[in-house]
């Protein structure tokens, strides 16, 4: 039997396993200049690709991606634990959709994301993002993580290309400090 991400519930928002009609919210959104900072897919084929990639990863390595639907049920974006071959390390990242900016809903997915992360045993999570991504940068500081400059790269990005945020539960390991 397949795993799949857990549901976990926030005072405004609930993370649950992606479904196949995610897609074309995502899609819808890679063909906007919001998607400037991500790489986007070529086609809905490629979008297929990627965001089954990021399901069965909770089957194959125990982390994956969460949909974020709000508590009236809308979908506005993804947040995710991932580390694809190119990556080094496990990554948290984030898309929030238009209608969902500037809500704190990002904040709050990526809090219950890091605390599930805590539970679990990770000591650790980076976030890859493109220097220019304002938006990224400040969330992942809201978050408590800080740049580290020593921290290897994906595969064939260079640090113009890439700054990485590092994440870490506090000093006794509890997750209380993402709460």
């Amino acid at each position: 039997m397949m795993r799949e991400a857990p549901v976990i519930n926030t005072p405004r928002l609930r993370l649950r396993p992606h479904r196949m009609d995610d897609m074309e919210a995502f899609w819808a959104f890679y063909q906007t200049s919001r998607a400037v900072f991500i790489g986007a897919p070529k086609d809905r084929t490629h979008l297929f690709y990627g965001l089954s990639s990021e399901v069965v990863a909770w089957d194959w390595m125990g982390h994956g991606a969460w949909a974020i639907d709000t508590a009236e049920g809308d979908f506005i974006g993804q947040v995710a634990i991932t580390q694809p071959p190119h990556f080094p390390e496990r990554e948290i990242g984030w898309t929030l959709f238009e209608q969902a900016e500037g809500k704190g809903y990002a904040t709050e997915a990526a809090t219950a994301a890091l605390g599930w992360a805590w539970e679990q045993g990770f000591d650790t999570l980076v976030s890859y993002i493109t220097p220019e991504n304002t938006r990224s940068r400040a969330l992942a500081e809201r978050l408590g993580a800080a740049l580290d400059p020593e921290a290897p790269l994906p595969e064939g990005e260079t640090a113009e290309e890439t700054v990485v945020y590092r994440h870490s539960p506090d000093i006794d390991g509890s997750p209380e400090a993402y709460a």
